[in-house]
């Protein structure tokens, strides 16, 4: 059962239009990433589930209670923690005291405090770390302190909105899992604000893309990744090569076409859509690098094998990048480390049928 549900949320600053009547929800004990650009949506929608928005129209309801439509029930009273961008820890207070600070303000005993702040300490992994202030800590460790204070109130809900951002790029791989391990542990249902596809697909049980305020897709990383709904799914979730084409012939099975390119010669794909199964449409292929493979036959037969050159190659230490120029379209490829072939090698690539999805 959904534990969070957004309904017809709306939400306007002046003319522009943040988020734009979308519905979703979220299982209890699911982390749910909200992905997506700069401006499409995802922090106003997490500040209309915390409270700190009001929508212009629509409702969130949390554990079946709405936070707006039968009066305005204030973030104190929701039930949530929040982790945000820049820490927010007090830099005059030491670790104990910025994690008990919520505590401290609900009253409970000294001896209660005391436990409950030892415990998330040692399960965020700052134990040992009570007498230190702020500024004697790394960004990581601040960033722990923040997600100690959050949890340590035993919220029903855990909201994060790109906390890992400030950090360096080890540091953010490094966290990624270690918030993951801990929410998992303690069951808390979870929705995380983010740009970053690679800590969208680490961190989620399922991702809800958003563009320009809408939600475009909502689905497991795998899925994201796979079957994207769009070209601009596609192109924001990892990379992937767009080949521009229209639908020449449809296959009786229904979801495999054939796709005249733009480079003059056709293509086997798939489609996830059954409207785009339509002679003439205008389609773009995605095909990803990883999916591309070099045909060691020197004139091989059969569907979606193109004869190329290489332009540009890039040696990225466990696998290569081949720009690979097949008719004036620059084809990129992931291949192993140690292939034989330079720039200026004729080559042929297959891509895999199965593998190749015509998009709109």
């Amino acid at each position: 059962m959904a534990f969070i549900k957004i309904e017809n949320l709306f939400k306007r600053f002046g003319r522009t239009v943040a988020v734009n009547h979308i519905y979703l929800e979220v299982k209890k004990g699911e982390i749910l990433t909200l992905l997506g650009p700069s401006g499409c949506g995802k922090t106003t929608t997490l500040r209309c589930i915390a409270g700190l928005e009001k929508p212009d129209e629509g409702d969130v309801l949390i554990d079946g209670q709405p936070m707006f439509s039968q009066g305005f029930v204030p973030p104190s009273q929701r039930g949530i923690g929040m982790v945000f961008q820049n820490y927010a820890v007090w830099p005059h207070l030491r670790v104990f005291d910025n994690v008990a600070y919520g505590l401290k303000l609900q009253k409970l005993p000294r001896e209660e405090i005391k436990e409950r702040v030892k415990t998330i300490l040692a399960a965020v992994g700052l134990e040992g770390l009570e007498g230190r202030y702020p500024g004697q800590l790394s960004g990581g460790q601040q960033q722990r302190v923040s997600l100690a204070r959050a949890l340590v109130r035993n919220p029903k809900v855990l909201l994060l909105d790109e906390p890992l951002s400030n950090l360096d790029a080890k540091l953010r791989e490094k966290m990624r899992f270690e918030i993951k391990s801990i929410v998992r542990r303690m069951n808390i249902t979870s929705v995380y604000v983010t740009h970053d596809q690679a800590e969208a697909m680490v961190l989620s049980d399922r991702i809800a893309v958003m563009d320009a305020g809408n939600i475009v897709q909502v689905g497991a990383p795998e899925e994201i990744y796979k079957r994207p709904a769009n070209r601009f799914v596609a192109d924001f979730v990892g990379t992937t090569n767009f080949i521009a084409g229209e639908v020449s012939d449809i296959l009786k099975e229904g979801n495999r076409v054939y796709v005249r390119t733009e480079f003059g010669q056709r293509m086997l794909c798939k489609v996830f859509d059954s409207t785009m199964a339509v002679t003439g449409q205008k389609v773009h292929v995605s095909i990803r690098p990883e999916d591309i493979e070099i045909a060691e036959d020197t004139a091989p037969k059969g569907d979606n094998l193109f004869r190329g050159r290489i332009e540009h190659r890039a040696y990225l230490g466990n696998f290569l990048y081949f720009f690979v120029n097949v008719d004036h379209t620059l084809i990129r490829v992931q291949t192993a480390y140690d292939v034989p072939q330079r720039e200026g090698d004729e080559l042929f690539l297959f891509l895999d049928p199965e593998k190749c999805v015509a998009l709109l």
